[in-house]
């Protein structure tokens, strides 16, 4: 390989002062940026990789290199500049970071494969890449313990889909949704790229559901997802005939896999990623939750962007980077079918009953490595030998731990079926095929692995008898040219020495005055004479010049060998990549399984009851992220218990929430809504009890925030995500709403709480919690059918305030504004001041206190709108009756509850 600085443009010679267009080397630039114009090329001159024109200013700018000019195209100076080849990678991160794609045009081959065509031949270089943030393989470039996923949005026949594949570990999932499901959708898989047929932007819902992810959005000609092309693409990607083994994919979930395999045949140049069969979800498998909803609860990362803080990081106990990525892929989209759930709280149960067999497992867990990406790096030809190793290590792991868990000392225990599928994916007499390579590579590998099969001795030995000889010759080449020399010595009698340089390779020398002997017959057949110096000749032999030319090619012969060995490794990993990958799930099911045993027993969480019920009943529950906080400053957290029951039988199915500021009420609603997710997502929860109809739509409203980027201010940004929820929440689903109308007029702020409590209970009829500081809701406990009162208690103790952090039945009396402006550190006077404008308010007849006093709340005041026509509250209840069923008393109680339903 030619080493030359980055200036270098001209290849073996010294740098031209001119350039032309008609350069050899500029031409293949040329034709490298032709086929990816809108890439950054990483063009390959020995050891840097160069950029020029326009790439080159961008390159510098985000990177913060040097920006140079050298030679001229066109009469103008061609900017450059470059970064060494060794450092490539986080040049590369910080590219992609800002938004680029960077094609990398490598060198095929070196300067003597080259001159071999003519001396005046350049090196041959191609595109084998092109690096975009959904294309990641490399550990630097990635997290190793969040998802990497590419995305990909199609619409057929008014139905879209939303397609996604994990390069790095070969996982391709795809779903069908509605067009208002899709920004879900991506929330839940936080793709960091998306790819959208460009026709899609013209539709305002799919425009605004692609930016809420995050990821890059990339553009993409609408042919390439029409449904024929498509299909014949995604048989291309998995070398089928025909698609019918994937099951009936719509229309849309083709042109979305389709797109993917696009992008797949540009960005890879060829080699394509061992992928696994699409696996298909619906919107009806998995809990639907919102970005807004998303960003509020903070499951995977914080409002901050911070993964520390999250719900994720509270829980996560797993010890390996597939175990870190699955258990976020639960959380991210919880289940609804209560069978599949029960399935994974009876694998985390297993292992929390066995502490013994958890630790053994997690220890063997945590030297399992990353097969799932090592063999993706594999298949794309990127791999090298640390990645065979990490395999040999993650499929060695998994026999002892499917020796392990069948090796329970009850046999009537059976372990439950998801712990045995995973371990029957890990048995190697189920697998001969895979037994039989973990052998190969036991046997093969050596102790010390380099990062790239170039660098050679990896293999052990034995494994080649050829690999062998190149070795020793190699490696014992002195002691051979010693042998030889004193052979020599004796054969002609003169003290001579065998030496070596760069231009002459090995040859003898000796002293001009001992050389006589060596010119003259029978020795000058022997000796070829070489070189005459001042004190010293130089001569050769035939045996000498073939020695030297079998050490030359030793070592290069050896690394041949081993490459070659290392590549037909390489495609067996490949030919088992379905049985590879399928181990890799186990371990990461496995690992999961056993952290969240491992995080319950920690945290004394409990198996929550899932049912297909409407019910929401918490018994001492406590927020998992505040918890952890509260306890690292040794101060104990207090308990709540929630209970809603969207039915209304057993509980109300709408709680107002009162109580001051910092008294806890958004964590007490965020800390139910949690307790909703981790349940679903299969793991137990901190509580006493937890028994939950299954949720299917999570909504969040807390927190206060500006969407300046659209226009929006705090209370449109407040109103947009309360229509949403109005507008899609369903009676499975639950919500959670915090201080709705606070920002505006305050008459105004109370009539649009008044009215979206009265929306929730009657039309949408849904679990809800309402958190509030318009104490005039409370009243609707008296006026709605399924509402009830809660508060976060507060008492004042010597005129301070002291927060219980207790959520008790019935409406708190004040809200203590002031006092917490005091906590608050607001100056005195301010206070003193506050108090008076408060107590002079609060005396006033016309106060916003007097609910009754206002029209739009009179008891005769007819609803507005199609959202509220229906029956009556009387004639609901009244519908609910099991006239036949009922007790005397229980009849008259629902007579006067009647009674007090029609008061005015």
């Amino acid at each position: 390989m030619n080493a030359q600085t980055p200036s270098d443009l001209v290849e073996g010679e010294a740098a031209a002062p001119e350039l032309v267009a008609t350069s050899p080397v500029m031409a293949q630039f040329f034709e490298a940026k032709a086929r990816q114009p809108d890439a950054l090329v990483f063009f390959r001159m020995g050891d840097f990789y160069e950029l020029f024109f326009d790439d080159a200013v961008k390159a510098s700018a985000a990177l913060g290199i040097a920006l140079t000019h050298r030679g001229k195209h066109a009469g103008q100076d061609i900017p450059m500049a470059g970064v060494p080849v060794h450092a490539a990678e986080a040049y590369l991160a910080k590219l992609i970071r800002a938004g680029f794609k960077v094609a990398v045009c490598e060198q095929m081959e070196n300067p003597a494969e080259a001159r071999k065509r003519g001396s005046k031949s350049i090196v041959r270089r191609d595109v084998v890449r092109v690096v975009t943030p959904g294309t990641l393989t490399e550990d630097g470039l990635l997290d190793a313990r969040g998802a990497n996923r590419l995305a990909a949005v199609a619409v057929r026949g008014g139905q879209a889909a939303v397609a996604s594949v994990e390069i790095s570990t070969g996982e391709v999932e795809c779903m069908t949704v509605g067009r208002h499901g899709v920004a879900a959708a991506l929330a839940a898989l936080q793709p960091s790229e998306i790819l959208v047929p460009d026709r899609l932007f013209a539709d305002e819902v799919l425009a605004q559901a692609l930016k809420a992810p995050g990821g890059l959005v990339q553009p993409m000609a609408s042919a390439l997802a029409e449904p024929q092309a498509a299909e014949a693409r995604l048989k291309r990607l998995y070398g089928v005939d025909t698609l019918d083994g994937f099951g009936a994919l719509s229309g849309a979930e083709i042109s979305a896999l389709g797109l993917i395999a696009a992008h797949l045949e540009t960005t890879q140049a060829g080699r394509m990623p061992a992928l696994s069969p699409p696996r298909r979800a619906g919107e009806a498998d998995v809990m639907a939750i919102d970005p807004a909803t998303r960003f509020s609860l903070e499951i995977e990362r914080t409002q901050t962007g911070a993964r520390e803080g999250s719900l994720l990081a509270a829980v996560d106990r797993t010890v390996t980077s597939g175990g870190a990525r699955l258990l976020a892929a639960r959380l991210a989209r919880p289940l609804l079918d209560p069978a599949a759930i029960e399935a994974r709280l009876d694998a985390v149960a297993w292992f929390l009953e066995r502490r013994e067999a958890r630790e053994r497992a997690r220890k063997l867990l945590k030297g399992s490595g990353d097969p799932a990406r090592a063999l993706s790096r594999l298949a794309l030809g990127r791999g090298g030998p640390r990645d065979l190793g990490a395999l040999k290590g993650a499929l060695a792991c998994g026999a002892q731990l499917a020796a392990l868990i069948g090796a329970d000392p009850d046999p009537l225990d059976e372990a439950p079926a998801e712990i045995r599928r995973a371990a029957q994916a890990l048995t190697p007499d189920r697998r001969p095929a895979l037994a039989e390579y973990l052998r190969t590579l036991n046997d093969g590998l050596g102790p010390e692995l380099p990062a790239q099969a170039r660098d050679g001795g990896f293999v052990a030995p034995g494994v080649s008898p050829e690999l062998e000889q190149a070795r020793a010759l190699r490696d014992d080449s002195r002691r051979v040219v010693v042998e030889l020399e004193m052979r020599l010595q004796g054969e002609s009698g003169v003290a001579l020495r065998i030496r070596h340089n760069a231009v002459l390779g090995y040859f003898v020398e000796t002293s001009a005055k001992q050389a006589e002997p060596l010119l003259q017959p029978p020795l000058n057949a022997v000796f070829i004479h070489r070189q005459t110096l001042a004190n010293q000749t130089r001569f050769t032999t035939v045996e000498l010049a073939d020695l030297d030319a079998r050490i030359a090619q030793a070592a290069e012969r050896a690394l041949a060998i081993e490459a070659e060995i290392f590549e037909t490794w390489r495609e067996a990993a490949r030919a088992l990549a379905a049985d590879i990958q399928a181990a890799a799930e186990a371990l990461a099911v496995l690992d999961v399984a056993a952290a969240l045993a491992e995080w319950a027993e920690d945290e004394q969480a409990v198996r929550p009851q899932i049912d297909r019920s409407l019910c929401f009943e918490a018994e001492a529950a406590r927020h998992p992220v505040v918890e952890a906080a509260v306890r690292r400053t040794g101060a104990p957290y207090t308990p709540n218990d929630c209970r809603l029951d969207g039915a209304g039988e057993a509980h109300a199915r709408l709680a107002i929430v009162t109580g001051p500021n910092m008294a806890g009420k958004s964590t007490f609603l965020r800390q139910n809504a949690l307790l909703a997710i981790l349940a679903q997502a299969g793991s137990f929860v901190p509580a006493r009890r937890l028994k939950l109809g299954v949720v299917d739509r999570l909504f969040s409203r807390v927190g206060a925030g500006d969407d300046l980027a659209r226009g929006r201010s705090t209370f449109m940004a407040e109103m947009v995500e309360t229509a949403a929820i109005l507008t899609q929440a369903t009676p499975r689903s639950l919500v959670i709403l915090d201080e709705i109308g606070r920002g505006t007029a305050t008459y105004d702020g109370l009539a649009i709480a008044w009215a979206c409590a009265e929306a929730l209970h009657d039309t949408n009829r849904c679990r809800a919690l309402f958190a509030t500081h318009y104490h005039e809701l409370a009243r609707l406990e008296g006026r709605l059918a399924h509402v009830c009162n809660l508060s976060l208690r507060a008492k004042e103790w010597n005129g301070d305030l002291v927060f219980l952090h207790e959520a008790r039945p019935g409406p708190a009396d004040r809200s203590y504004g002031v006092q917490v402006a005091k906590l608050a550190g607001v100056p005195p006077a301010v206070v003193s001041r506050a108090r008076e404008v408060l107590e002079r308010l609060e005396g006033q007849t016309a106060s916003p206190a007097r609910l009754n006093d206002l029209p739009l709340f009179a008891a005769a005041a007819e609803p507005a709108g199609p959202m509220f026509a229906g029956p009556s509250e009387v004639e609901l209840a009244l519908a609910e009756l099991d006239l036949d069923g009922m007790s005397p008393r229980e009849a008259m109680d629902a007579l006067y509850r009647l009674k007090g339903l029609a008061k005015p």
